[in-house]
């Protein structure tokens, strides 16, 4: 049993933990908790080594699971996990996976796409709530362009309870995302401040994508010029813009609800 944080292994650990260019070499990322290592695996990730606190885990039905999954498994001290663990609700699991990468042709949708488009996202809380997002309404793809953040950062795979691993999310730049798009016949509804028509006003019964901007400078005019429609959320105290996570929502539920009708 691993006890020491200066074993080679728990080095290892932290580091893909804390440093986005470890992860980037390395093509691995952790992950924490029963809940979203359960997810990625049901999604298809391979398991590159297990780090099991049995005496936290407690269930022997999820321990014969994870153990059948890693090719590598290493007991670790219940003490040593709660120094390294970002929370301790996550019942003695961690793991290191392999990376995967999905490109705008592996993406495959409904007739009635609902895409979400991200454009620079820059905090890793905000992503993973997307994804949260993007999981409940069932988007075919979140589509994370020209990104200020790690796709597989601890942070997003929190915040997102592991919808990382159950909506189909892509990296590429603006211009793919858009040629994607075209070439399936998905129109882009951007999300502005500017835009005269209200976000109800709009028929997203259509295979509809949502282009969302950042809180302090919004869509680039790459979006803004290419959108079919620019549709705007009645904002009714001092500020002029929600959080992206909820500005998407709001978006998406409101897709979902015409679609149900």
């Amino acid at each position: 049993m691993i006890s020491s944080a200066h074993n080679p292994r728990i080095r290892q650990l932290r580091l893909l933990m804390e440093k986005s260019r470890t992860r980037r070499d390395e093509k691995l990322f952790v992950i924490e908790g029963v809940r979203e290592l359960e997810i990625a695996i049901q999604s298809g990730y391979s398991m590159h080594s297990l780090f099991l606190c049995e005496p936290i885990l407690q269930n022997s039905e999820k321990t014969t699971l994870f153990k059948n999954r890693a090719p590598v498994v290493e007991a670790i001290d219940p003490d040593l996990y709660r120094k390294i663990a970002y929370r301790g609700t996550t019942e003695g699991v961690l793991a290191i996976m392999h990376e995967r990468f999905l490109q705008p042709g592996d993406l495959s949708v409904a007739s009635s796409a609902l895409v979400i488009v991200l454009e620079s996202v820059e905090k890793p809380g905000n992503l993973g709530a997307v994804l949260r997002t993007a999981d409940a309404c069932r988007a075919d793809a979140v589509m994370v362009c020209d990104p200020l953040t790690d796709l597989y950062n601890p942070n997003t795979i929190r915040a997102s309870l592991g919808c990382l691993f159950s909506v189909p999310t892509i990296t590429c730049t603006s211009a793919q995302a858009y040629q994607w798009l075209q070439d399936h016949g998905i129109r882009v509804v951007a999300a502005t401040c500017q835009a005269e028509a209200w976000y109800h006003q709009c028929d997203y019964r259509l295979p509809t994508a949502f282009a969302m901007g950042t809180e302090d400078k919004g869509l680039s005019a790459f979006w803004r010029e290419r959108a079919d429609q620019e549709v705007k959320i009645p904002m009714r105290g001092i500020i002029d813009s929600l959080n992206v996570s909820v500005a998407t929502a709001v978006l998406c539920f409101e897709a979902v609800r015409q679609r149900n009708i």
